[in-house]
């Protein structure tokens, strides 16, 4: 990627570069130069997460778009696909997205989703940050009389509220159904809870109280185990946690325990077959996927196909061979007949869908795949060298690769949004997987760590 632009967006420590509000005034110019039409003003929509600083860089790049002739709505608190949906329903030619997904308070970020809602493409990304480095946009600034405007949008939770709700066969209803759900105290805390009570749910919500500090905090998709317990105190039916954006999935069986997301996308891909709408019999996973999906999908003979980490990859991939659903076990499932992005909410929806025409618990459902024992570990380091050539590294990733053979698999990456290298190691039982995975993880803290 480049030097601005990550797999998901620009990404980094907020009211620092880049993610300072000079970075986001410079985007806002250089978006709205390179998507300006012939014949008329660029409309930009704007929507963020409830993190602090999302005030600051909204009205950045507010200001980086009004001052390039463009004119600006506005979209106040929304998931990150409810951006991409409004950006596509009102034909705005792109929309701007203030998140970290499931980064903390601290960290934020900015990724752009072109009129399709779809997220712009490589070289589309190539060329604005271009401009932005280049120094150029300060002679591109249209005179005062072709300066833009912005308007406030005060309905778009509603329009969003009703595309989910239309998502979901009107053959069902959830009356009766008692559902827990984390909100991560982030961008679903107003828009989740409101789709199910509308439905007829018996909704029990945690973490819907954002402060500006808290979203991710302890809750949400990256802490599961904090939903399982009151699915298990409430004795809810199911249990949905979503990150801080939406866009991401995992839920929690009426047992108690967590489906990650390769449970999730397996499910569905299943009834989509068992309905005839699995086109090209394909689905879409990652290198990061559990070995126990590819087995699963081998059982059921379904052609799985592995795509890069990122859901701008997956899609990809989902295009390319032709697939309607595709997903990462980080909880990110696609519906392409549905959406143009991953939404936690539909996708919840989706499962819930799974459930009730199947008429089993999700913890039946979830038994389609065994999930192989699988440890992640998460290594901070000071730059990202080739780790072919990093010898300490690709002796370890070695040795761990010969002792597990065809049992297993080993897994190298470093992460598109942070400074990180993720280790994955996946064997037959818990304790040889840690094993590898902490010898793995030790040889590169020695070699590059901080």
């Amino acid at each position: 990627m480049g030097a601005l632009f990550g797999t998901d967006g620009i990404r980094g420590a907020a009211n620092s570069y880049p993610m300072d509000a000079m970075t986001a005034f410079a985007l806002g110019q250089a978006l709205t130069h390179v998507i300006h039409p012939v014949h008329r003003p660029p409309v930009v929509v704007i929507g963020k997460d409830t993190r602090i600083s999302g005030y600051m860089l909204e009205s950045a790049l507010e200001a980086g778009i009004t001052s390039m002739g463009g004119i600006v709505h506005m979209l106040g608190v929304l998931p990150t696909p409810g951006i991409a949906y409004i950006t596509q329903s009102m034909r705005a030619d792109a929309g701007f997205v203030v998140s970290a997904s499931h980064n903390p308070y601290q960290d934020n970020g900015i990724k752009v989703f072109g009129s399709d809602g779809f997220k712009l493409s490589d070289a589309q990304e190539a060329e604005i940050e271009r401009l932005m480095l280049s120094g150029e946009l300060a002679n591109l600034t249209p005179p005062a009389a072709k300066m833009g405007r912005a308007y406030r949008l005060d309905d778009v939770l509603g329009r969003y509220i009703v595309f989910l709700k239309n998502s979901f066969p009107r053959s069902l209803r959830l009356d009766g159904v008692k559902i827990a759900m984390d909100v991560a105290n982030g961008a679903a805390y107003r828009v989740a809870p409101a789709v199910y009570r509308e439905l007829g749910a018996d909704v029990h919500v945690i973490n819907d109280d954002p402060n500006g500090f808290n979203i991710n905090a302890d809750a949400g998709a990256m802490y599961p185990e904090v939903l399982a317990k009151v699915v298990r105190e409430i004795g809810a039916q199911v249990g949905f946690a979503y990150d801080g954006d939406a866009d991401r999935l995992v839920a929690v069986d009426e047992t108690g325990q967590v489906v990650g997301g390769d449970q999730i996308l397996l499910i569905n891909a299943l009834e989509l077959k068992r309905q005839q709408r699995l086109t090209n019999n394909a689905v879409v996973s990652t290198v990061m996927s559990n070995l126990g999906f590819r087995v699963a999908c081998e059982e059921y003979g379904i052609t799985n196909y592995a795509a890069q980490v990122g859901d701008r990859y997956v899609l990809e991939l989902m295009k390319e061979v032709g697939a309607v659903i595709g997903g990462e076990d980080s909880g990110h499932t696609i519906f392409l007949r549905r959406h143009t992005t991953g939404d936690g909410i539909l996708s919840s929806l989706q499962l819930l869908t799974c459930m009730l025409q199947r008429e089993q618990p999700l913890s039946v459902l979830k038994q389609a795949m065994q999930v192989y024992p699988q440890t992640l570990l998460n290594v901070d380091v000071a730059r990202k060298p080739n780790l072919d050539e990093v010898p300490e590294v690709v002796a370890a990733i070695a040795a761990a690769t010969g002792e597990l053979g065809s049992h297993g698999r080993v897994l190298v990456r470093y992460s598109g949004t942070q400074q990180l290298c993720r280790v994955m190691v996946e064997g037959p039982t818990l304790a040889e997987t840690e094993a590898h995975a902490t010898a793995i993880a030790d040889a590169i803290r020695n070699a590059i760590g901080v």
